[in-house]
């Protein structure tokens, strides 16, 4: 379904090495991995990456070792090589080494200076490899007072704001690790940039990545606004800040959201959702009136929607060109025709001949094919593959 793709994938013959545990580097390296690189992640022996055992969940029924069915580390580990090494020891440091002279890209998440010690850092290996790209990915990045903290994710939406805008009352989390997210991604941008200015440059560099640099990057219009009037925004829950309606709002029989953005929208949502005269009303006849205004309308905006149902709203409001949405809980996300339809799950085949289902990369190309329907490594799964070092056949990059 969708492009027919062929040829090879964008990053066909790039070497990464991944040095990187739980999820933003992880995410990072199997972003590249899907893309086509040769991904090699490197794992403590017996134990592997933590997620590792942050089960249950487990991907399949299973009563072999958990270390391989965690479906958090499947999360963002699929496509890649797993070999065990102990960086503590000379063999585990030699190997590093070893690999790091021949790739293109090393992705690491240690304590500031831990690698120094075992000759891993990026000074050490630029030394082995003046064309390396190297990645750090840390909570507070590699300079400031903070630069030794351990950050996690939910720290730094803390630390970085997010959750004093984020909730209706008490300040809340957001249901999924995006400052992990978005660092993992920032991460491929920067990766991908140093990669093409080494291909002009002949020098690789170093690249500091902090989740609570782009937490705080990713602020971008509430940061902005106080950063331009000086006034600390608040907790507002579902509401837009700029725009009227814009909530959630329950229905007979479920909850839908609902954005209104601009004055012809709210024309057309009084008339979908029968709201005679209130369009024309002057307190509500523009966006900003109906901000100054919520306190009137809102009441009136409820009543509508809790005459009828989801599924009515959704179509009067769909008709009307009004953007609303039913909110689905997973099963209803999985569900949904739209999304069955752009193919978001991916059915992979696993060594044991059983089989695994997938969220797949959302990267579409014309041409090119992902390679997002592989299997997460199981523990050490390439050590014997991996001490012979990286295959010639796929070093082809400049």
């Amino acid at each position: 379904m969708g492009r027919r793709v062929t040829g090879l994938p964008t990053l066909d013959g790039l070497r990464v090495l991944d040095l990187s545990r739980v999820l933003a580097g992880p995410l990072a390296a199997q972003v590249l991995a899907d893309l086509g690189a040769d991904v090699i992640k490197i794992e403590r022996p017996g134990k592997g990456d933590d997620t590792r055992e942050w089960a249950p969940p487990t991907m399949v029924p299973t009563e072999g070792p958990r270390l391989d069915e965690s479906v958090y580390f499947w999360t963002c580990n699929r496509g890649k090589r797993s070999a065990t090494a102990d960086i503590a020891s000379p063999a585990g440091r030699a190997l590093v080494q070893r690999l790091a002279r021949e790739a293109d890209v090393v992705i690491e998440n240690y304590k500031v200076g831990d690698l120094a010690r075992h000759g891993l850092d990026y000074d050490s290996l630029r030394a082995l490899n003046p064309r390396l790209v190297y990645c750090s990915i840390t909570g507070f990045g590699q300079t400031g007072p903070y630069r030794e903290k351990p950050g996690y994710d939910t720290i730094v939406q803390a630390l970085g704001g997010l959750m004093s805008i984020t909730g209706d009352g008490e300040p809340r989390k957001s249901g999924v690790a995006v400052a992990d997210q978005l660092t993992a991604l920032y991460a491929v941008v920067g990766i991908l940039a140093a990669v093409t200015e080494r291909n002009a440059s002949g020098q690789g560099q170093h690249i500091d990545m902090s989740l609570l640099d782009v937490q705080v990057a990713s602020l971008t219009n509430i940061g902005m606004n106080y950063l331009a009037t000086g006034k600390v925004p608040q907790r507002m829950g579902n509401r837009l800040a700029t725009v009227y309606p814009s909530d959630n709002f329950r229905c007979r029989d479920g909850e839908i959201m609902l954005i209104v953005g601009n004055d012809q929208q709210f024309r057309r949502f009084c008339e979908a959702m029968e709201l005679p005269g209130v369009a024309d009303d002057p307190r509500f006849a523009r966006n900003p009136d109906r901000l100054r205004h919520v306190d009137s309308l809102a009441p009136l905006v409820r009543a509508a929607f809790a005459r009828t149902t989801v599924a009515h709203a959704q179509a009067v409001l769909d008709a009307a060109g009004v953007p609303a949405a039913q909110i689905n809980d997973m099963q209803g996300v999985f569900d949904d025709p739209q999304v069955v339809a752009r193919e978001l799950v991916r059915e992979v085949s696993r060594p044991d001949g059983r089989s695994a289902r997938l969220i797949r990369n959302p990267i579409r190309f014309s041409r090119s094919p992902l390679q997002d329907v592989r299997v997460a490594p199981r523990l050490g799964e390439h050590t014997d593959q991996v001490q012979q070092g990286w295959p010639q056949t796929t070093k082809e990059q400049a």
